[in-house]
């Protein structure tokens, strides 16, 4: 029997690899979900073709009907005007405009972040954020990304650029970056960082993951890598806790999934590093919704740029 939702957001997720589409209630619950590769050189109108299936089909699925819909794509995007910009994985998009193309097809508003901003307004709004008004979300993977809600808002910063916190420097003599500067957080703490030390001191060829595992296994310079990355992530982190003096810090993202063992070496560093502010008040928490992430971060785009307080009643599922 198919069940029977009422009203949801529709939600689209746009990355180098796949493309997946799905529908979201105003609790965060995602009721149906379908994806398929991006396959960018069949250009953009065929993209659109197969985001609009995708998302009807799930609609159906679950007898919906959808109030708007919110995208996450990679970026460079842009939020206010709805277009592509020149994403390394999407050239045939570059200038397409995916919330017009969208709007058109379901006859509903649309809404457009970068996939980072989308997983930040998710977190913050339905996962360890709810309830919070001054959140960071910080991703650390194969680089360092961070979104940033104040007072309830997603900040942006000039022409709604997206902050590059992962390339705030730490260390001026550290490594050399793509970025152009040397010893930024991403270079000193991603994931990356972690192979390149172990490559370094003689061991080369492992992921940050196994570098983990054999660290937990009692591994000596393993454990020396582990340490290393809980200096440098405790070090940014205690940077946005003085600059911010956010409520919550979200930790999401592939390294994360060994947080347990950085987890007390980062909280050292923020208490060495931030005795001005009142860093205890800032609680450290992990990321919620793993591998539902993106879909429920762009339908929390939707919700966070159209749903007022004055309209939330109006929305119930």
């Amino acid at each position: 029997m198919t069940a029977d939702w009422g009203r949801g957001i529709g939600a689209v997720d746009i990355g180098g690899t796949k493309i997946a589409v799905g529908i979201v209630n105003l609790d965060g619950n995602v009721l149906a979900k379908e994806e398929c590769a991006t396959e960018q050189e069949r250009g953009f109108a065929d993209g659109v073709d197969r985001v609009a299936r995708m998302l009807l089909e799930c609609a159906q699925r679950v007898n919906v009907t959808i109030d708007g819909i919110g995208i996450g794509c990679t970026g460079p995007v842009y939020p206010g005007t709805g277009e592509i910009g020149d994403v390394e994985f999407l050239k045939s998009w570059k200038s397409a405009n995916l919330v017009e193309a969208l709007e058109a097809r379901f006859g509903v508003r649309a809404a457009l972040e970068n996939d980072a901003d989308a997983a930040t307004l998710g977190e913050a709004f339905w996962g360890a954020g709810r309830g919070k008004a001054q959140v960071l979300f910080v991703t650390v993977g194969t680089g360092i990304g961070v979104g940033i809600v104040l007072n309830g808002r997603l900040y942006r910063g000039i022409n709604g650029a997206h902050p590059e916190i992962g390339h705030q420097v730490i260390d001026a003599g550290g490594p050399q970056c793509y970025c152009g500067a040397r010893g930024c957080w991403e270079v000193l703490a991603a994931g990356p960082a972690m192979t390149a030390w172990m490559t370094e001191n003689g061991n080369p060829g492992l992921t940050a993951k196994q570098i983990c595992a054999m660290s937990a296994d009692g591994d000596v310079l393993a454990r020396k890598a582990v340490e290393r990355e809980a200096h440098y992530l405790g070090v940014g982190l205690a940077n946005l806790v003085n600059i911010f003096c956010p409520e919550v810090i979200v930790l999401g993202g592939s390294v994360m999934g060994s947080a347990s063992q950085f987890l007390k070496g980062i909280g050292a560093e923020i208490r060495h590093n931030c005795t001005q502010v009142p860093y205890e008040r800032t609680e450290i928490r992990l990321a919620s919704w793993g591998s539902e992430a993106p879909i429920i971060g762009a339908a929390c785009a939707w919700r966070h740029r159209f749903m007022t307080k004055e309209n939330l009643s109006a929305f119930e599922i």
